[in-house]
C-alpha cells in the first residue's frame, strides 16, 4: 500500500513538473493557452499585467487561488482520496510555474503549440492515469456532471471554447487558432496516455469473487454485476465481476485488483454511454 501511494505521489509531482514546463517554456512566451483552469489563470494573467498594470500577482498563483473553492466542491461531492492527490497536482504545478524561470525556445508560435501541448498532454496524461487530475475543470465538470447527469465532456468543452475565444479577443485572432491546436495535441496526447472515455466497462475474471467484490466496495462505490464463468484450458469454475467506472476510478480498479488477486484476468472496454442506475457519488 505505501509503495503505491509513494509512486503515485511521485508521479502526480513529475506530471506538475512537465505542466509548469510547458506552460514557461512554450504557451506562456507565444501567448498561447491552456486547456482547464491553466487557461483561465494565463487568461486572467494576461488581462491584470496587460490591460490592468498589474504585474505583482504570478499564472501559477492564479492558478492556485482558482483552485481553492474548487478543492472544496470536490472535496464534498467527488471524493476525498482524489480530491487530495488532485490538490497535490495542483500546488506542485504552482510551485514549479514560481521556480522555473519563462523561457522562449522558438519565435514560431505553431511550434509553442505543438510542443507545449505533447508536454501538456504527457503530464495530465500521467497525472490521470496515476488516479489524480489537475484539479480545476476537470473537479468542477464532474460536479455539474453528476448534476445534470450529463456527460463531463460537454462541460469540458464549453470551458475550453471560453478560453479559445478570449484567446482571439485578447491576443491576435491566430492565438485562438494556435490554443485550438494545442488543446488538439494535448488531448490527443492523454487519449494514448489514459483514455479519453468518460466511462469504462471492466470485466474481471477470479476465483477470489468475495474478497475481490469487497475489496472493491470499500474503495470504488459502483455496483457490481456476477457470473459465473469457467477457464477453457483449466477447467477451473471462476467468476466474472463486471463493473462500470469513470476513467478517474481506472487507477484505483486495477491497484485493488493487483493486491487481492494478481492472477485475475481484466479486460478493460470503452463505454459509450449507460442507462438505468449508475451510481454518482463516492
Amino acid at each position: 500500500m505505501f509503495i503505491f501511494e509513494a509512486k503515485r505521489i511521485v508521479v502526480v509531482i513529475i506530471g506538475g513538473l512537465i505542466n509548469a514546463i510547458a506552460l514557461n517554456f512554450f504557451f506562456i512566451s507565444a501567448d498561447v493557452y491552456a486547456s482547464g483552469f491553466t487557461g483561465m489563470a494565463q487568461i486572467i494573467f494576461t488581462v491584470l499585467s496587460e490591460f490592468l498594470n498589474v504585474d505583482f500577482i504570478s499564472t501559477g498563483i492564479l492558478l492556485l487561488l482558482l483552485n481553492i473553492p474548487v478543492a472544496l466542491l470536490g472535496w464534498f461531492k467527488v471524493g476525498r482520496h482524489f480530491t487530495i492527490y488532485s490538490i497535490l497536482s495542483v500546488l506542485m504545478t504552482t510551485v514549479f510555474l514560481e521556480i522555473i524561470p519563462i523561457r522562449s525556445f522558438s519565435s514560431d508560435i505553431m511550434l509553442n503549440a505543438v510542443f507545449g501541448g505533447v508536454l501538456g498532454g504527457f503530464g495530465v496524461g500521467i497525472t490521470l492515469k496515476w488516479g489524480a487530475s489537475t484539479g480545476g475543470s476537470d473537479i468542477l465538470a464532474m460536479v455539474m456532471s453528476r448534476m445534470k447527469d450529463k456527460p463531463i465532456g460537454g462541460y469540458l468543452m464549453i470551458i475550453n471554447g471560453i478560453i479559445i475565444f478570449l484567446a482571439g479577443v485578447l491576443n491576435e485572432p491566430e492565438n485562438a487558432l494556435y490554443t485550438l491546436l494545442a488543446l488538439y495535441v494535448s488531448t490527443r496526447v492523454i487519449d494514448g496516455i489514459h483514455t479519453r472515455h468518460e466511462k469504462v466497462t471492466a470485466m474481471i475474471v477470479t476465483k477470489r469473487t468475495d474478497d475481490l467484490q469487497s475489496a472493491i466496495h470499500k474503495r470504488v462505490v459502483r455496483g457490481i454485476t456476477i457470473l459465473p464463468a469457467r477457464g477453457a484450458y483449466s477447467k477451473e469454475d471462476k467468476s466474472m465481476l463486471i463493473v462500470v467506472i469513470t476513467r478517474y476510478e481506472l487507477y484505483d480498479l486495477e491497484r485493488i485488483i493487483k493486491e487481492v488477486d494478481p492472477e485475475a484476468f481484466t479486460n478493460i472496454v470503452q463505454t459509450a454511454d449507460v442507462y438505468g442506475f449508475f451510481r454518482k457519488d463516492n
